[in-house]
């Protein structure tokens, strides 16, 4: 096997992060890219949501609808994820907080109250994990999202009209058009499409990757909404080190209940990766948009403890 096919297969996620990184650099601040930087980016709004689509389509068609049996795990990943809940609402509104203070705390809590990440299945079949399993948690940590969300930030920001109903309508369009859609086109597939199901079986690698690519745009777009939110260095400094600790903490809660349950992989990304992308949206229509850039760290955070979590998987194999 050629050496860079190797260390691109092994090292996936930490490349599409520099990839995104640096491009977003490269026509950032090359004068003569400037042309090909405004016909690009249209062209990656476009690609993102539909390498997401794909990627949970490709997952979704290894589904067996039949094993997506609720498993005790589900309750206790989502009672702590609304207990942290509570306590950073609580904290918000007990201290008053205002200002950065309140800026750093509301990045927390919009990384908190996020559903369970689009791509958790992927990773989770990569990591040897229970992929049925995985993806019912990502269906109810998802429709959980939609109730909690239009109960909380109306309680911090008083501004917010939309009622109850409409929020949750809302939040539920945005994530039926992403999960709902290619879950169903997956069970089709899986069930009436054989050529193609059987396609996809030999491919079993290709969520990942496009996951991956999807990863190099997201990265591009974290640096660039870093370096045009305005905030000072210390503001950014504390909302990255925060989401840091978050980060870690969520893994090594699911860690800890799946070392109970018997379902480690599984409770890890249930609990620790975020669906980044509508934790940003979260905080950019209900709360101060410098808030989207905890979830906007966060997705880098998350994709380096996936990183090593396969880093270690190949070494014990």
């Amino acid at each position: 096997m050629p050496l860079l096919f190797r260390i691109f297969r092994n090292w996936t996620l930490p490349i599409a992060i520099v990839m995104g990184c640096s491009l977003y650099f490269l026509f950032s601040e090359v004068e003569s890219l400037a042309p090909a930087a405004m016909f690009f980016g249209p062209v990656f709004d476009v690609l993102f949501p539909f390498s997401v689509f794909l990627t949970l389509f490709a997952s979704f068609c290894m589904v067996d609808f039949h094993k997506m049996v609720p498993s005790r795990w589900n309750v206790w990943l989502l009672l702590v994820q609304i207990g942290m809940i509570a306590v950073l609402v609580g904290i918000i509104l007990i201290f008053d907080l205002s200002g950065d203070s309140r800026i750093v705390c509301e990045s927390v809590l919009t990384c908190a109250i996020g559903p369970c990440a689009t791509a958790s299945p992927v990773v989770t079949g990569k990591l040897g994990g229970n992929v049925n399993r995985m993806t019912l948690f990502l269906l109810v940590s998802s429709l959980v999202c939609a109730l909690l969300i239009p109960l909380v930030f109306p309680l911090l920001e008083r501004s917010a009209e939309t009622s109850f109903l409409g929020a949750f309508l809302h939040i539920l369009h945005r994530l039926a058009a992403v999960l709902v859609l290619p879950l169903f086109l997956g069970w089709v597939v899986r069930h009436y499409v054989h050529p193609l199901y059987e396609w996809v079986l030999r491919h079993r690698s290709l969520p990942f990757y496009l996951w991956a690519f999807s990863l190099t745009i997201t990265s591009g777009i974290t640096v660039r909404n870093i370096v045009q939110s305005g905030s000072s260095v210390s503001v950014l400094i504390y909302i990255a080190l925060s989401s840091l600790a978050l980060c870690l903490l969520l893994f090594a809660i699911g860690w800890s209940i799946g070392n109970r349950t018997g379902y480690r992989i599984e409770c890890g990304q249930g609990m620790g990766q975020k669906n980044t992308a509508m934790a940003i949206w979260i905080s950019s229509v209900y709360l101060n948009p410098v808030a989207s850039l905890g979830p906007g760290c966060y997705v880098l955070w998350q994709n380096i403890v996936n990183s090593f979590e396969l880093w270690q998987m190949r070494e014990k194999n």
